[in-house]
Order: C-alpha cells, then sequence, then structure tokens
C-alpha cells in the first residue's frame, strides 16, 4: 500500500509547477495529522457513547 502522504502530495504538486516540494509534503502532513486527530476523537467520543 502506498504512503498516502506521498500520494496526496504528488496530486497537490500536480495542481501547479510552483509549489516546493518540500512544502507541499509538510502542507499535506500537517493536513493528514490534524484529519488523522479529529477521526480519532470522533472514534473515542463514539467509543465511549457505546460503552455508557
Amino acid at each position: 500500500m502506498s504512503d498516502p502522504i506521498d500520494t496526496w502530495t504528488h496530486r497537490l504538486q500536480d495542481l501547479t509547477s510552483e509549489l516546493n516540494p518540500d512544502r507541499a509534503h509538510r502542507f499535506v502532513e500537517d493536513v493528514y495529522r490534524a484529519a488523522q486527530a479529529d477521526l480519532d476523537e470522533k472514534r473515542a467520543e463514539a467509543e465511549f457513547e457505546r460503552e455508557e
């Protein structure tokens, strides 16, 4: 399975040639980590609700 960060970084870079590859990668990492944190929080809330 390919790394989703690399996949999305390449997709973002395909939109414009003006993006610095390192900045694009960091941006995608930031968005991915924030999304994962939100999902983890929602999963924890759902698990808590199931246990009550």
